[in-house]
């Protein structure tokens, strides 16, 4: 061990004796001095014009002192983005929430930063500048996914705050790097704060939650990854809160992110956010009192490219002072030379990775596995007289028809904000891999959505032969998402004017039912779709979002057994429209499982398996503790099935007081556990005072007094979560006294 420290300390004195021998021209060029010193002294020597240019996120190069161009906007959502080269692409992000695994989350962070570092380090090499090269990634989307007629909730983990900050911390951390002095990629959480759709109105509405459901929902997750993850960057959003744009706000910008969280990072403005002072949400008269504003209240960088360029008069005119504008751009520059934008390639170790990183086989292992595990069985019973569940599947099976507008379709797959990986394996070759012998029907048979009856009466004739019948169907990321150009039933400019699966698609199912052979149902999609016809009928239900480059293949080793499901819902499915409230209303009162008084479709955290789990011997360490005290829960599950599976073991509290603002359910921990045929493991969480609080109507997280219901399940713990075929919970009370 003395031996490697020596030879590292030689290492390091050699490479920065080496960058010494070099003439230095700036003292910011010396790697010895520190990053605050470097940066002070480069800000030191830019002008006016040339500090307010590296505040557009296209910043020009400085030819006088060295300094090339760089453009901040980079996107890895689930997989580098965006970009010219070949990358791995994960399941969508609300997929990835559907794996509630913490440890391939920060495993997927970190290889996609490594495929990040590979395509700057080769872009460096052309001297290719263009977006999508650098390290600062506008990722991750930890929005409440509040409402499921948001077009973007697909990029989202999900609704609930603590699975939304586990899954947020664990990509962060994997993405940023464990080494001490370098940042591998620079992270971003957005978008800040309290913004949800709908997407026609995102430059427009003005929020104004009640601080309870402020700090109860929209904040947990942005706390946790500023305050604990040391995320490096924030974007802020579009919309208004309580009058004034999140970008230039008292309350978020500067009372809360820089004066409670002490946050040191950067912050972006969503693109164009800082034109929308002006334009839209008319809060002022031109575009250099909202640039002064927005830099005034810890906005660094404008998506965009002119508003920032006012930034020179606006000082002029005293609406702000350069040493305002120095502020930002030390923030900025701490950033670049914390990537190691500035030293010698010797020195960082992350600028040797090489292009052939991309699409590295433990990639694509990877995204496989996140595919598998987040895909959900929502439904699996006997078809007629069967005495078996329907899946899994027979690979015996002799024809089998494979039909709908997503058996074949990669461009669903990839979702939004997504890279383009080499290969893509949809459902049908999924499904052609697993059946090397058997006669595959394929067709489209429908389309997402219809506005006329559609006569299946010739399709139907074609299948009547075959065994088992598959149809994929649900929606696309081309119906759902961004502020889209999209006009159809059901679907408008990105979001969702109904829950409800299309009409064509149910119209389908019921003609295939009526043919008399089992059907299975895979449905794609980024959010939850009220199924209610289907789940009293088809015999098998898959949810597989949009899972990514090995989808098709996930899905088949679903449908033939050569994986148990284990994915669990991260969002609430509800039965119908009429369980929303409306969509321009983000109060949390009737919303997500931990609000809602109705009976859900599917509730929050459920999943099926083909393996029977069994939860016993809930034992807490003590029934009554002190408020500064911490309590273990362990309990005993057991596999009781026939197969080898996952099972995601929750824990929930509730508060027995009650009461308007007190959540029905609120999950406050999670573990991932497999489990062979007729094993036991005994699981174990430690619930703390922060885990035990509630927010009161001041915002103000507090430890009342009282009885405290935990339970562990392998789903929420409700009534409807038995009826569809979970474990049943075990409870045990915990009094605070």
């Amino acid at each position: 061990m003395k031996k490697q420290i020596l030879f590292l300390l030689v290492f390091i004195t050699g490479t920065i004796s080496a960058f010494a021998q070099h003439k230095l021209d700036y003292p910011f060029q010396n790697p010895a001095l520190s990053v605050s010193a470097r940066v002070n002294d480069l800000v030191s020597r830019l002008t006016l014009e040339e500090k307010v240019n590296q505040m557009l996120n296209s910043t020009p190069a400085i030819d006088r002192l060295g300094i090339p161009p760089y453009d901040w906007w980079n996107e890895s959502l689930h997989g580098v983005a965006r970009t010219k080269y070949p990358t791995t692409s994960y399941p969508q992000a609300i997929g990835m929430a559907a794996t509630f695994d913490v440890n391939a989350m920060k495993e997927m962070g970190d290889f996609t930063s490594d495929e990040g570092r590979a395509i700057h380090n080769e872009s460096l090499r052309k001297k290719d500048y263009s977006r999508y090269t650098g390290l600062t990634y506008w990722t991750p989307n930890i929005n409440i996914f509040r409402d499921p007629r948001w077009g973007r909730g697909q990029e989202t983990y999900g609704e609930d705050p603590f699975l939304t900050a586990s899954i947020g911390t664990a990509f962060v951390e994997g993405l940023q790097g464990n080494d001490p002095k370098y940042l591998k990629a620079a992270a971003c959480a957005k978008h800040y704060a309290i913004h949800s759709g709908p997407e026609s109105s995102r430059h427009t509405f003005d929020v104004n939650v009640s601080n309870h459901d402020l700090w109860d929902t929209y904040l947990p997750a942005f706390k946790q990854l500023v305050v604990n993850a040391k995320v490096a960057g924030v974007m802020c959003a579009y919309n208004a809160y309580q009058g004034q744009p999140c970008c230039g706000n008292d309350k978020l910008m500067v009372d809360i992110l820089r004066n409670q969280w002490h946050f040191k990072g950067y912050v972006t403005s969503d693109c164009g956010a800082i034109d929308d002072f002006y334009q839209t949400h008319k809060m002022f008269p031109d575009a250099e009192s909202s640039s002064a504003d927005a830099v005034l209240h810890g906005t660094d960088v404008e998506c965009g490219d002119h508003t920032y360029k006012t930034l020179i008069q606006a000082l002029k005119d005293g609406k702000l002072t350069e040493k305002d504008i120095d502020v930002s751009l030390k923030r900025l520059f701490t950033i670049r030379f914390r990537l190691g934008l500035f030293d010698p390639v010797s020195m960082v170790k992350y600028a040797k990775i090489p292009i052939t990183n991309l699409e590295s086989q433990p990639h694509k292992d990877l995204a496989l596995k996140m595919a598998r595990e987040s895909i959900v069985l929502l439904r699996n019973k006997p078809y007629g007289d069967e005495k078996n569940n329907v899946l899994p599947l027979s690979k015996n099976i002799g024809r089998i028809a494979v039909l709908g507008p997503n058996a074949d379709n990669a461009n669903t797959q990839l979702g939004n904000y997504n890279g383009h990986p080499s290969v893509v394996t949809t459902v049908l070759q999924g499904i052609k891999s697993k059946l090397k012998n058997a006669d595959i029907f394929y067709s489209k048979a429908t389309d997402f959505v219809s506005d006329e009856p559609q006569d299946f009466s010739k399709l139907i004739d074609s299948i009547k032969d075959a065994d088992v019948i598959i149809y994929v169907g649900g929606i696309s990321p081309r119906l759902e998402g961004e502020e889209m150009k999209v006009s159809k039933p059901g679907f408008s400019g990105g979001d969702r004017t109904s829950i409800a699966l299309p009409t064509v698609q149910t119209d389908f199912l019921k003609a295939l039912k009526a043919t008399g052979k089992p059907v299975v149902f895979v449905m794609m999609t980024g959010s939850a779709v009220a199924i209610p016809w289907e789940e009293e009928n088809v015999p098998a239900i898959i949810n597989a979002w949009y899972g990514g480059e090995a989808a098709g293949t996930a899905v088949a080793d679903i449908l033939f057994g050569n994986y148990s499901p284990s994915g669990r819902l991260p969002v609430t499915f509800y039965k119908s429209d009429s369980d929303l409230p409306p969509f321009e209303d983000y109060s949390m009162k009737n919303r997500t499982y931990r609000y809602f008084k109705g009976e859900a479709l599917y509730p929050f955290g459920f999943g099926l398996s083909y393996a029977t789990f069994n939860y016993s011997d809930l034992k807490l360490t003590k029934t009554k503790i002190k408020k500064n005290e911490s309590v273990d829960a362990d309990v005993t599950v057991t596999n009781r099935g026939k197969v080898a599976s996952d099972e995601v073991v929750q824990l929930y509290l509730t508060h027995l007081a009650g009461g308007a603002d007190v959540p029905l359910y609120s999950l406050k921990g999670f573990k991932r556990i497999n489990l062979a045929p007729g094993a036991s493991e005994k699981v174990k969480f430690t619930i703390t005072p922060d885990m035990m609080k509630l927010v009161n109507s001041d915002g103000k997280s507090v430890l009342n007094s009282g009885d405290i219901r935990i339970s562990i399940a392998g789903s929420l713990p409700s009534q409807r979560s038995r009826e569809l075929g979970s474990a049943k919970a075990v409870d045990a009370i915990l009094t605070v006294q």
